[in-house]
């Protein structure tokens, strides 16, 4: 009786954990979260890149901090094994290049010029993640799939259009005015961060039944306030500033997108420390 009540809790434990280690799943997870490091701070410097050409001189030294957060985060994800990847390779490659070329004009330009270009290489980003996902899936356990494809397929486009929303609103806020193409961009914005939101609510509800015991309690948290904050971001963006853009102050604007992806980004990083947790395996 004792030897399968012993039995019992293997087959448990073994349910959430697999039996042998998994040192391509911790490098995976090394190199997702740089890569998360990446979107974030060139997220950051196109937004403050943008505030700065609406007029809002105060951004310019923070612009410099975010460049040289874009350089960490490209050497370390150069330092892990998935770097050997020809193709993941490659096209990291092209996208530090292209960023370095970006960041030597990108104060020289026109506002929208400036923001469509690191939106473009923003846009790149997400493609590689796409293509670390489907190239290094093979290497990881169910739970770490899952959730994986979640983070890259969801999470960070949803850090991307409200990062988009965030720039382009801060300048608008900046600068006291809309124009008609304005509202149409902030509306698609809104369109697009709350329909992925809704996704990425409904991933998460299907992988913590799947993977309850692998996941911390108080994810649930996490993602609800990621739920009412995304409401009254894209609430704060489709009323008060497009009716009345000279009463939203830029920075506080600025500041409300940061703490919502921030607040993605901190559901990212739980998932991304349950998948290091889960590489270790019981061996």
């Amino acid at each position: 009786m004792r030897l399968l009540l012993i039995l019992g809790f293997l087959l448990f434990n073994l349910q959430a954990k697999s039996l042998f280690s998994n040192d391509l799943q911790k490098e995976s997870s090394i190199y997702i979260d740089n890569l998360k490091d990446l979107v974030i701070s060139t997220q950051k410097t196109r937004g403050l890149t943008n505030s700065y050409l609406h007029g809002n001189t105060a951004s310019l030294l923070l612009i410099y901090g975010d460049r040289n957060d874009i350089k960490k985060a490209i050497g370390k994800m150069e330092s892990t094994s998935l770097a050997a990847d020809p193709v993941i390779n490659n096209r990291a490659s092209s996208i530090s290049k292209s960023l370095i070329k970006l960041n030597n004009v990108a104060l020289k330009q026109d506002a929208k010029k400036s923001f469509s270009e690191y939106t473009e290489q923003i846009e790149q980003i997400l493609m590689l993640a796409q293509t670390v996902n489907e190239r290094n899936a093979k290497n990881l356990n169910p739970f770490a799939k899952e959730a994986s494809s979640i983070m890259m397929g969801t999470m960070l486009p949803l850090t991307e259009y409200v990062g988009e929303l965030r720039g382009f609103g801060a300048g608008l806020a900046a600068s006291g005015k809309v124009t008609k193409s304005d509202v149409q961009k902030i509306y698609l914005l809104v369109q697009e961060a709350t329909s992925t939101n809704d996704s990425l609510q409904k991933q998460m509800t299907t992988l913590r039944t799947a993977h309850s015991s692998s996941l911390p309690k108080n994810i649930g948290v996490e993602l609800n306030t990621i739920d009412k904050l995304v409401k009254e971001y894209t609430t704060l963006a489709s009323r008060k500033l497009l009716k009345t853009p000279k009463s939203v102050d830029s920075d506080i604007f600025f500041d409300k997108g940061t703490e919502l992806i921030s607040k993605i980004i901190e559901t990212y990083n739980t998932l991304n420390g349950a998948i290091a947790e889960d590489s270790k395996g019981w061996f």
